[in-house]
C-alpha cells in the first residue's frame, strides 16, 4: 500500500506542482488533543479546481485519504495513518472568505469558505446584527468541520442556519447540496456518508437587535467558560449524547470524574470531556475512552459512542 501511495504522490507532485505536500507529518500538530502519530502524507490544497483534480486522481488510483478541518474533533492513533490527509489551505482566499450575497427585508444570505474559523464567522455575523449563530459561536474548529458533523450547542445546530453547501465529490465533481440534501442529523451529514469535501457554505440568518445578540453571545460564552475545561487540550465533548441521557451525567454518576490513564483525564470540571492534562499520548486517551464506555455500560446499560473522529 505504501509503495502505491508513494507512486501516486510522486505523480501528484509532478502534475499539480502547487500542492503543498509533506511526508510523515506529525498529526499532533494539527489536532486539538495535541496527541497522535504521523500521517503518510499531508497535502494542503489551494483552490477548488486543485481539490477537484486531486480527488479525481486519488479516486482513479484507489488511494486512501481523509480530509481534516481544524482538527478540533479528530484524534489520530499513535500508530498514525498510512494514507493521505487533505487540508484546505486556511490562507487561501478561495477557502477563507466571508461575503454577503443578498439582503432581504428580514434575512441576509451570506457565503463563506469552509476554512473560516467558527469564532471568526460568529464575530462577522454579530457585526452585521444577524442572529441564529450565537449558540455555535464558541464551538472550536472551522466551518467545514462544523457542517460535516452538524455541530451544535445550547439548542442550536448548523442545520438551522445552512442554506446550501458546495462540495467536491470523491470523483472530483462539483456538487451543490441544499439543506434537505445535506441529510442533517445529530452530529451527522451526507458529507460523511459520501466522502464529499465541503468548500463553501451559504447561510441564511435573520436580522436582529445587536444588543440582544451580544447579550446572548456573552451568556453562552460565560456558560462555556465556567463549565468546560478550556485550559487543557481536548476535542470538546468526547461522547455523543445517548437517547434519553446526558453523557457527562452518566460518567459522573459512574464515579469516573477525575479518572486518569497516563496523561489523559476525565475532566473534573465537566465529565463529558476527556482532556490531555499532562502530555497524554493518543493511546492514553483511547484507553480512557474505552474504560469510560465499559464502566458506563456495566453500571447503566448505556453504550456511549465517541463524538471524536478516531483515525488510524
Amino acid at each position: 500500500m505504501k509503495e502505491r501511495i508513494n507512486e501516486v504522490v510522486t505523480y501528484l507532485a509532478q502534475n499539480l506542482p502547487t500542492l503543498k505536500i509533506s511526508k510523515d507529518e506529525s498529526m499532533a500538530k494539527h489536532a486539538s488533543f495535541k496527541a497522535g502519530g504521523k500521517a503518510g502524507y499531508f497535502i494542503e490544497v489551494n483552490s477548488v479546481l486543485e481539490l477537484s483534480q486531486l480527488l479525481k486522481i486519488l479516486n482513479e488510483n484507489s488511494t486512501e485519504y481523509i480530509v481534516l478541518g481544524n482538527g478540533s474533533n479528530t484524534l489520530f492513533t499513535d500508530e498514525g495513518y498510512d494514507g493521505i490527509v487533505i487540508k484546505l489551505n486556511p490562507e487561501s482566499r478561495e477557502f477563507n472568505y466571508i461575503k454577503v450575497l443578498e439582503e432581504g427585508e428580514d434575512f441576509v444570505t451570506l457565503s463563506a469558505g469552509t476554512a473560516v474559523l467558527m469564532s471568526v464567522f460568529a464575530k462577522e455575523v454579530v457585526s452585521l446584527s444577524l442572529e441564529g449563530f450565537e449558540p455555535m459561536s464558541g464551538i472550536p474548529g472551522s466551518l467545514g468541520g462544523a457542517v460535516f458533523m452538524n455541530a451544535g450547542a445550547y439548542g442550536g445546530e448548523m442545520s438551522q442556519v445552512v442554506k446550501k453547501v458546495k462540495a467536491v465529490s470523491k470523483e472530483g465533481e462539483i456538487k451543490i447540496l441544499s439543506n434537505e440534501e445535506m441529510d442533517f442529523g445529530y452530529r451527522h451529514s451526507i458529507l460523511e456518508d459520501n466522502h464529499y469535501i465541503a468548500t463553501d457554505i451559504e447561510f441564511s440568518l435573520r436580522k436582529g437587535n445587536l444588543e440582544e445578540i451580544k447579550a446572548r453571545m456573552i451568556d453562552f460564552a460565560g456558560r462555556r467558560n465556567s463549565k468546560q475545561p478550556l485550559k487543557f487540550p481536548s476535542a470538546g465533548s468526547t461522547f455523543k449524547r445517548p437517547d434519553g441521557y446526558f453523557a457527562g451525567k452518566l460518567i459522573e454518576d459512574a464515579g469516573l470524574k477525575g479518572l486518569s490513564v497516563g496523561g489523559a483525564e476525565v475532566s473534573v470540571l465537566h465529565s463529558g470531556f476527556i482532556i490531555n492534562k499532562n502530555q497524554a499520548t493518543a493511546t492514553d486517551i483511547l484507553e480512557l475512552i474505552t474504560l469510560v464506555q465499559n464502566t458506563v455500560y456495566d453500571k447503566f446499560g448505556v453504550k456511549l459512542e465517541p463524538e471524536v473522529r478516531i483515525i488510524g
